[in-house]
């Protein structure tokens, strides 16, 4: 099991996320914004940090910069879950140093096997 935190504003993504992740066996800690997540990062230490890039306030790109920036949650691996499906945002956030890019609705089984090959879960 992995501590996974879901940095996602909208409560409807934030379920559907946790239920998915609980399903798959890992623990879901979750902040609805990114400045709330990065404090959750630095304080939880999670495996894993599920992003969106829309987000009120800082932008899932700015949280992941600062992620890489700071030496307590700059080894956590980061993959971005968002709506913004063209290439140039997927090569942008991996470019800022996501681990890996889904556009939503994810496809469940992807994500899932991404998540557990990311965190050595099996």
């Amino acid at each position: 099991m992995a501590r996974i935190l879901l940095i996602e504003d909208s409560p409807t993504d934030r379920a559907v996320f946790a239920q998915l992740l609980q399903r798959h066996g890992h623990e879901a800690l979750m902040a609805s914004n990114a400045e709330d997540g990065l404090d959750m990062a630095r304080e939880y230490h999670p495996d894993l940090v599920l992003l969106d890039v829309v987000l009120p306030g800082m932008s899932g790109f700015q949280a992941l910069r600062a992620m890489r920036r700071d030496p307590e949650t700059s080894g956590i691996p980061v993959v971005i879950v968002s709506t913004k499906g063209m290439d140039t945002d997927r090569n942008w956030g991996l470019r800022q140093g996501a681990a890996d890019y889904f556009v939503k609705p994810p496809q469940e089984d992807a994500l899932i096997a991404r998540i557990n090959e990311l965190v050595g879960a099996g």
